[in-house]
């Protein structure tokens, strides 16, 4: 997809975009609260190492997004002029990175052995790398920049994770002890990467990398939105766009596979092409037809991301340290034994827990929209 010339400096708001957004954060909330781990529908789990599942899908497509809200965010301001555009992209990926570790840090600040990647980390990282790329390269201006660098992360990782050998091992290995990756994230990391593995983190440092990529292949889909405007021709370029990288994708994966914990290049290019396609049936229903009628709730969650993200897991993380009643349960399974798993089975009675967990803070946000007052980060 190349950005058609005479891209206007200004589009209204795209609901679509908050839409899709919305939607894929209350995916991230809803997979990762269930009432019981041991029961959860396998769509709900990640893929257990190569393939996907629609779990897998979440947090690329966030990226994405990230990646078109820049063109469209700090576009009119680049060709304004605005000064210290730099400086707020900067401070705005540190607090992002800084609630990353509080919440990791949260309530004992163990720092000697506190997981430093994360979630919100990867997004900040991305979203300050693709962003600075942006302003520096001229914005539209560029984008064959952009792609070229896209492009590079994607081929470079690819190379480095099948022709470099980590010491003692062997190139090409993609297996959750052996791979470069997680040898990269052991000794840049140490105590501090994902505990759960100890031989890698499914957010680590050299996989960050094609996470970028992601990122910066949305960064083209805004460009391409914004100068097409609200148009089936919008709508036509995304789908193309969309259907090239997915179909690339599944090509790479035969050599190269998908696998959300290292983001292979193939599950980047796979998984930004359905983000793609994704965000033209978004686009085409409520920007080219009109139909906004339903879109409010998905549009509250999606102004509010970051912040329901962040706050939607510290009342989690609260949830399992509080005890309660004479046996000193966690309040998480005090609730889900009493409110949930009397009248369901236990994979529906878990999934009713995630569900009813993602309405509560639709109504918080809703309630706070209301209200007039704005979370940002």
């Amino acid at each position: 997809m190349t950005p058609p010339p005479g891209a206007p400096s200004r589009l209204p708001r795209l609901v679509s975009v908050d839409v899709l957004r919305g939607l894929t954060v209350a995916a991230m909330v809803l997979v990762n609260n269930p009432g019981s781990w041991t029961s959860v529908y396998w769509p709900l789990r990640h893929a257990e190492w190569n393939g996907f599942t629609p779990t897998d899908m979440i947090f690329p497509f966030f990226l994405f997004i990230v990646g078109v809200a820049i063109p469209l965010a700090l576009g009119p301001r680049l060709e304004q002029r605005s000064d210290g555009l730099v400086g707020r992209v900067l401070g705005r990926s540190l607090a992002i990175f800084a609630l990353g570790l509080l919440l990791h840090a949260l309530p004992w600040f163990h720092l000697a052995t506190l997981r430093i990647p994360g979630v919100l980390q990867r997004i900040a990282v991305c979203y300050l790398l693709a962003a600075v790329l942006v302003l520096v390269s001229g914005g539209v201006a560029g984008w064959r920049l952009q792609a070229a660098v896209a492009g590079g992360l994607l081929v470079g990782y690819w190379l480095l994770m099948t022709r470099v050998a980590p010491p003692g091992g062997v190139a090409g290995d993609l297996s959750p002890a052996g791979n470069l990756a997680g040898y990269v994230d052991r000794l840049v990391l140490g105590p501090h990467l994902w505990q759960v593995s100890k031989f890698y983190d499914p957010e680590g440092v050299l996989s960050t990398l094609p996470a970028m990529a992601t990122t910066l292949l949305g960064v083209l889909a805004g460009h391409w939105i914004r100068g097409a405007g609200p148009t089936r021709r919008a709508v036509g370029g995304l789908v193309s766009g969309g259907v090239a990288a997915t179909a690339a994708g599944w090509l790479w994966a035969q050599s190269f596979p998908i696998n959300k914990a290292l983001w292979t290049s193939s599950y980047a290019l796979f998984m930004s092409g359905l983000a793609a396609l994704t965000l033209a049936a978004c686009y085409w229903m409520i920007e080219v037809r009109g139909w906004r009628r339903v879109t409010g709730p998905f549009v509250v969650l999606g102004v509010t991301a970051l912040p329901l993200f962040f706050l939607s897991s510290l009342m989690a993380r609260l949830l399992l340290l509080i005890r309660v009643g004479p046996d000193r349960v966690r309040l998480h399974a005090w609730l889900f034994e009493h409110l949930f798993a009397p009248w369901a089975s236990p994979f529906n009675a878990s999934l009713a827990f995630a569900l009813a967990y993602v309405l509560l803070w639709w109504g918080l946000m809703w309630a706070l929209h209301r209200s007039g007052l704005r979370l940002r980060v």
